[in-house]
C-alpha cells in the first residue's frame, strides 16, 4: 500500500488513505460534529491559529481542521498524482432519487 501525504499548510502533513470526506466548515450540522469532536478528545487542528476553511474526517473517527480550503487541498492531492484538479460540470436537470 503507498501512502500518500499532502502538505495542508503551515508545516502540517496528512495522510490522505486515511480520510473519508472534506468538507468546509459552514453549515450548522459540521458546526455540531467538530464541537462533538472537541468533547471527545478527537479533533486534531491544525489551523495554526488561522480560521478553519476545511473540516477533513478520517476512517479512525478523528476530525482534522485545516486552514486550506477543501479545493485546494484536494488539487494538491491531484498535482502530487501527476493529474489535473477535475471540474465538476452543474446542470439545471433535477435528479430524482
Amino acid at each position: 500500500m503507498v501512502i500518500e501525504l499532502v502538505h495542508i499548510g503551515f508545516g502540517n502533513i496528512l495522510t490522505m488513505n486515511r480520510v473519508i470526506a472534506i468538507s468546509p466548515p459552514s453549515s450548522a450540522p459540521i458546526k455540531r460534529v467538530i464541537q462533538e469532536s472537541r468533547n471527545k478528545g478527537l479533533l486534531i487542528d491544525m489551523t495554526n491559529g488561522r480560521k478553519t476553511k476545511a473540516v477533513i474526517f478520517t476512517d479512525s473517527g478523528h476530525i482534522v481542521l485545516a486552514a486550506l480550503a477543501p479545493e485546494t487541498i484536494t488539487g494538491r492531492l491531484q498535482i502530487g498524482r501527476g493529474g489535473s484538479v477535475p471540474k465538476l460540470e452543474l446542470s439545471d436537470e433535477k435528479v430524482e432519487l
